[in-house]
């Protein structure tokens, strides 16, 4: 079965260099080619979160930073997508115009699939009117928007931004625009469940419910409960077509990960889930899939 990762992260930096030996990975492009291959994975969705030129009062792109993960010049691997990082705290109404045209230029490149909000790290609502333009931005290139929802690494940030509730209103109000509900909002799962089974245009990863290197037997057993409480949900929403694969690379080993989500998800729905999901909402991996 061809697999698409929905979501991780492609940045080269100390911080996950180390996330990724302790999940039993490298966190280098030549490294995670050869898993992708290995485990049937044909493309994955960087989140963009740092690096990048950055312009000084402007709301620039964030963008996964390539250079120094092994690649040429600190090209863009061939099995890579990636979405455009928002920061909220960067949006000023005097150079909208500029931030709007940087964002644009970026979502016109093949592998740009899509935009990324971070409410809870930056502390601001998602229904923040800030935001509403690169909503509309959205929408006018057919490209979703993905949210973390659910917990937060650090000290910082603001759990109220980051509950899956949050999304409800955005998708409302712009009912052309496809959200997306990183991390299934974990572990406020039943509110997730509701905002997805609410809105038509709302949708789901299951990306970081897991960290670390772990066969997937022993996590199942350990985590048997919080597990069936994800399952029960996911039967409760009985909607399979809004669920996504995604890993959170390079939090977790991808290959018992995998085989963790497998678990989840009724075998005659793993399709949907691990790739064709993901090339509905992302419209723009079909070209890059080859389909």
């Amino acid at each position: 079965m061809k697999i698409i990762d929905a979501h991780l992260h492609f940045s080269k930096c100390e911080h996950f260099d180390a996330i990724a030996s302790a999940a039993g990975h490298e966190n280098t492009a030549p490294h995670l080619g050869r898993v992708f291959a290995e485990q049937g994975i044909v493309l994955g969705v960087a989140m963009g979160e740092m690096g990048g030129e950055r312009i000084p009062g402007v709301c620039t792109p964030r963008v996964p930073e390539f250079r120094g993960m092994g690649t040429p010049d600190g090209e863009l691997p061939p099995f890579i997508a990636w979405c455009a990082g928002v920061e909220s705290g960067e949006i000023d109404g005097k150079t909208l115009s500029r931030s709007l045209e940087l964002f644009s230029e970026a979502l016109k490149e093949k592998n740009c699939v899509g935009l990324k909000f971070y409410p809870g790290y930056d502390a601001f609502p998602l229904s923040d009117p800030r935001h509403d333009p690169y909503f509309e931005l959205a929408e006018a290139f057919d490209v979703p928007v993905v949210v973390h929802t659910g917990e937060l690494s650090g000290h910082g940030g603001l759990l109220k931004y980051a509950h899956p509730l949050t999304v409800d209103e955005a998708a409302v109000r712009f009912p052309r625009v496809r959200f997306v509900m990183a991390h299934y909002g974990n572990p406020w799962i039943v509110d997730a469940t509701a905002t997805a089974a609410k809105n038509e245009n709302v949708f789901l990863d299951l990306s970081g419910l897991a960290a670390g290197n772990f066969t997937s037997d022993w996590f199942c057993d350990r985590y048997r409960a919080h597990l069936d409480y994800i399952r029960h949900w996911l039967t409760y929403l009985d909607n399979w077509d809004k669920v996504m694969y995604g890993s959170d690379w390079p939090l977790v080993n991808i290959p018992s990960y995998i085989e963790v989500i497998r678990s989840l998800i009724p075998a005659e729905h793993h399709e949907k889930v691990f790739r064709l999901n993901a090339l509905r909402v992302f419209p723009k991996l079909a070209s890059l899939a080859g389909v």
